[in-house]
């Protein structure tokens, strides 16, 4: 699929199937990955930074770090999400917010951000040279010293609800199904989502010329518990996202998250 059409393949898929402005906020569990990738934001975060999110969806993370008196740009392929983005700018905030594409941020130079953040474009690409081109990019233009966050979807937690605990693995493997008929991912650029393994990211990290800070589960299994992580109470909860965060760097347990952070300094 040519990036023209796979622009457009987004842009339908954002405006008429998917509700992408509450994904972090709509319960305890979506939750969950907020408050870590915010955590670990807010670990390198120093005052006066300059802040790039790529693929910020409707601005969630852009716009509360804008709110919080951070400069902050955003570039966002889908339209529909950046007119609810901006239906949310108040006049306090200093954010500016471009349609554009991951694979090509020539509009800024090079060496611009402290703090660059590609929370989404790597789930929706597929060519190993889009994969690079992407990364590159996110590369370029964040500082020496600067840190880079690269978010990832994992494969197997997708299998154990969306799969198993959903049903629907059973109609939905095979060739030209969101899962193969070997049970691994079919990662085809019509079914959007790119699913990896936790060591297929390794690898990627690994190929790269930038310092490996931390591999973050922001998720964990939250997915598989998700009724017992939205029934508990207020305590409860301050009580499991302590747990959540004490083990989301925890090797042996990354690969059953639905999304990992690979946080790296350039």
């Amino acid at each position: 699929m040519s990036n023209r059409y796979l622009d457009a393949f987004l842009n339908a898929f954002y405006k008429d199937r998917y509700v992408e402005e509450d994904r972090l906020t709509r319960d305890k569990m979506h939750y969950v990955e907020f408050i870590t990738t915010t955590t670990y934001i807010d670990k390198y975060l120093k005052p006066g930074d300059r802040i790039l999110e790529i693929g910020p969806g409707t601005g969630t993370y852009s716009l509360y770090y804008a709110g919080d008196g951070f400069r902050v740009d955003a570039v966002e392929l889908v339209q529909s999400n950046i007119d609810v983005m901006k239906s949310k700018i108040t006049t306090d905030m200093d954010i500016n917010v471009v349609q554009g594409n991951a694979l090509d941020l020539s509009i800024y130079p090079d060496n611009t951000f402290d703090m660059t953040l590609s929370l989404g474009p790597l789930y929706h690409l597929f060519k190993p040279e889009e994969v690079k081109k992407a990364i590159d990019e996110a590369i370029r233009v964040t500082k020496p010293g600067g840190k880079i966050f690269f978010a990832f979807i994992l494969f197997d937690l997708t299998m154990l609800t969306w799969g198993f605990q959903s049903g629907n693995i059973y109609e939905n493997c095979g060739a030209g199904m969101q899962v193969s008929e070997n049970l691994t991912p079919n990662n085809d650029e019509s079914l959007i989502f790119n699913m990896r393994y936790f060591s297929e990211v390794k690898e990627i990290m690994d190929s790269l010329n930038l310092k490996k800070l931390h591999y973050v589960a922001t998720d964990g299994i939250g997915r598989v518990i998700k009724d017992t992580i939205n029934d508990m109470t207020d305590d409860e909860y301050r009580l499991y996202t302590k747990y959540h965060l004490s083990i989301c760097e925890r090797e042996d347990l990354i690969g059953y998250s639905g999304h990992i952070l690979a946080i790296t300094e350039k």
